[in-house]
């Protein structure tokens, strides 16, 4: 878990914080019935409509998630001059915290999505909508509009969902004039094309669009950070937020890479959960958290926005109290007994997640060892941690050993965002948790080979792989108590 303090006063700062939002907007229809026939003329359901509801679709849900986290908010759009267009300036225009800059396009209809829903299960999407690019006059217009909405800005979002609004030349102009100003810019993209948002501070596709735009493999950890990796350097882009759903989000900049695990809500609509993380994501950075922070947010905005019905706006209190439970849950439910670490396998593998192990002392963790968990990580959606107990330690080091116990160990282990679970066993070796859990990656230190790691030879059998991490040279934790010890001698020797 990133800092509570600094991701409080993140939080704290979402009033003061004003987002420019600019791109397509839409108006999102949802109707309600049951279907308890089919049709005789075809054979499909017949839905049999109760109630209906609208509300602000594409850019229009992100400048709401904007507002209901406590933000305030100026969107840059085009509304058709029609009954769709005038609906969502009135809309906008209840809204104290959003202010609309909207253009009116007389040859271009308001996109309108409309879901239709039986019973709680969608049966059918219709879309009426215009995807070519903005007549000249048009976006003119709307850069007029952008300019002015800008003066007051703290960060802007381009919200693109390639409905024509954010065609090339608005695309290039918008960035620009953002960068004149050395307002950050956090981008949504649909076009493969991510060359097209040079310039901007963050980027954020999902894992789709990661493999159509890198051409290239994103299941691991490891394959959405070399994917991510290559896409930077080929495009000039500084970072990319790569949004990974049931495995989270990938954070990858040009020096490192971050990958947070989604947090375990019931997943229920993920209508709308997008426009969620990026209008928290744009918030937090804009209050001064960083990249790695303002995801961390962004994250668990996401998970409460799977949890709702329709195309739902998270609120800063549900935002604050998902922090505060994370805080308070997150390493009871990290450190497990194998029974209960089974059931959670079982789980991330129904969901398609790939499953890593490492194991260790871990007695005073490191630099070494950090690295190696990130190594780790980078190999699997999920890493196990199998922790020597102390009676274990003692018998494998020495009586002197550990010198720290075996609950404090386990605890520093699970405050490190690149373990999902820690296991302590009581076996000289980790065998029992390897032949149970059967890690598809197996991770040690490159002081091992292959044939030297207990267990590689089951986890090749059944068809998994080993991975040796490399070494942070100048770490080691009995060469650091042996150290200790000739310091506390000669300070002795000293004081006598």
């Amino acid at each position: 878990m990133q800092n509570r303090s600094s991701l409080l006063k993140a939080l704290e700062k979402f009033d003061q914080t004003e987002v420019l939002v600019i791109g397509d907007v839409m108006l999102d229809r949802f109707v309600y019935g049951t279907a308890d026939r089919i049709s005789p003329e075809a054979p499909i359901p017949v839905l049999n409509i109760s109630h209906q509801t609208q509300m602000l679709g594409g850019a229009g849900n992100v400048v709401r998630n904007i507002a209901s986290l406590g933000g305030r908010a100026r969107l840059v759009s085009v509304v058709g001059d029609d009954a769709e267009g005038r609906e969502i300036e009135d809309i906008l225009n209840k809204q104290s915290s959003l202010e609309p800059h909207l253009v009116r396009s007389v040859g271009r209809p308001t996109t309108i999505k409309t879901r239709f829903v039986a019973d709680g299960q969608q049966l059918l999407r219709s879309d009426h909508e215009a995807t070519h690019a903005l007549q000249p006059q048009t976006a003119k217009k709307l850069l007029g509009a952008y300019v002015a909405a800008l003066k007051t800005a703290d960060i802007v979002v381009l919200s693109d969902y390639a409905k024509g609004v954010l065609s090339d030349t608005v695309l290039n102009k918008a960035i620009a004039l953002a960068n004149a100003k050395g307002i950050p810019i956090i981008a949504d993209p649909k076009s493969e094309e991510f060359g097209r948002y040079a310039g901007v501070t963050l980027l954020t596709p999902n894992r789709k669009e990661m493999i159509a735009a890198s051409r290239l493999p994103c299941g691991s950890n490891a394959e959405v950070a070399a994917a991510a990796a290559q896409t930077l350097k080929e495009t000039g882009l500084q970072a990319l937020l790569v949004t990974r759903s049931e495995a989270g989000m990938s954070l990858i900049t040009t020096t490192e890479a971050h990958h947070i695990a989604a947090e375990a809500l019931e997943v229920f609509d993920v209508s709308g959960a997008g426009d969620s993380v990026i209008a928290s994501l744009a918030l937090a950075h804009a209050s001064g958290a960083s990249l790695v922070e303002a995801a961390y947010l962004a994250n668990l905005a996401g998970s409460i926005a799977v949890s709702k019905s329709g195309t739902a706006a998270v609120t800063r209190d549900e935002l604050l109290a998902a922090l505060h439970s994370a805080e308070i849950h997150g390493l009871d439910h990290k450190i497990t007994s194998l029974d209960a670490a089974l059931e959670r396998v079982s789980n991330w593998r129904s969901r398609g997640l790939t499953v890593g192990f490492t194991n260790g002392c871990f007695d005073l963790v490191h630099p070494g060892h950090i690295s190696l968990m990130s190594q780790a990580r980078a190999e699997c959606d999920r890493l196990i941690v199998g922790l020597n107990t102390d009676d274990s330690i003692k018998r494998l080091k020495g009586p002197d050993r550990p010198v720290t116990g075996e609950n404090s160990r386990a605890i520093v282990l699970a405050s490190l965002s690149d373990v999902d679970l820690v296991v302590p066993f009581a076996e000289d070796t980790p065998l029992k948790l390897i032949e149970a859990i059967k890690p598809d990656v197996l991770t040690k230190g490159a002081d091992y080979t292959i044939d030297t790691v207990v267990g590689a030879d089951i986890v090749r059998a059944y068809g998994g792989r080993v991975h040796l991490a490399e070494l942070k040279e100048g770490f080691s934790t009995t060469g650091t108590i042996q150290r200790l010890l000739k310091q506390s001698d000669g300070n002795e020797v000293g004081n006598g």
